[in-house]
């Protein structure tokens, strides 16, 4: 494979600069010092194998989903993630890939006696993502496809104070990556609502939106519920549990 990448990388156009002199690198001479080229092509090999940097990937937008891009993913091969009220900031890299994939979310919450409002987790924001929340007492779930699209699902009643686990089930149609799929809501236990999410993003939500447990941080993905620190849930978040399918 090294052999085969060498080939590829020195068959392509190479520039060289001197940056003692030429700190701008406005000048390639290249062409001018053959011999030092060759050189600095052989360094780079070296370096490149040493710290496993080949093969090179060309891909662009594949790369941000690991799944798709074939490279190391921080949560490995986990296919449950616990969350807890207060952790936020995490960004797609360091919190569950649930992309191509069906998913389950099981919150378990507590309602107060005016009822409950706001985000209950979130990732991504107006340009797309997915929340599950509560809006006016009743649990909902909204898939934003790239801010041109909201699908969304949501109970008709609301939730009677004390204690509730809402569920969130999304069975992936499969055939590919980017399809849609099936949402459904459950409330203790109980459907009580379903839908169609026709299209999913298949590779990156946001290069800088999070994923959030009891808000919504920077941008909300959900419409109604506020911004900031408006989405924060108002009734108490015991614990949630994400799980996730193999991808298909």
């Amino acid at each position: 494979m090294a052999d085969e990448c060498a080939e590829a990388l020195l068959s392509d156009v190479w520039d060289l600069y001197d940056v003692r002199n030429d700190f701008s690198l406005s000048a390639n001479v290249a062409a001018a010092q053959p011999a030092k080229l060759k050189q600095m092509q052989a360094l780079f090999m070296k370096e490149a194998e040493k710290y496993h940097v080949l093969p090179i990937d060309d891909r662009t937008i594949e790369r941000t989903n690991p799944a798709l891009a074939g490279r190391p993913d921080v949560l490995g091969d986990r296919t449950s993630l616990t969350l807890y009220e207060g952790m936020q900031g995490m960004l797609e890299n360091t919190f569950m890939n649930i992309k191509n994939r069906s998913s389950k979310i099981t919150a378990e919450i507590e309602v107060p006696a005016e009822g409950a409002n706001g985000a209950i987790l979130s990732q991504g924001g107006r340009f797309g993502g997915w929340s599950l929340y509560m809006k006016d007492g009743k649990p909902a779930y909204v898939y934003n496809f790239l801010g041109l699209a909201r699908y969304t699902i949501a109970a008709p009643q609301g939730l009677s104070p004390g204690p509730a686990t809402v569920v969130l089930d999304f069975s992936y149609d499969g055939g590919g990556a980017g399809k849609g799929g099936k949402a459904t809501l459950y409330v203790n236990g109980k459907a009580v609502a379903d839908g169609r999410v026709e299209k999913t993003q298949p590779n990156i939500f946001s290069a800088d939106e999070t994923a959030d447990v009891g808000i919504d941080n920077q941008t909300p993905v959900a419409e109604g519920i506020g911004i900031g620190p408006e989405t924060r849930f108002t009734g108490k978040i015991n614990k949630i549990t994400l799980e996730v399918q193999p991808v298909k």
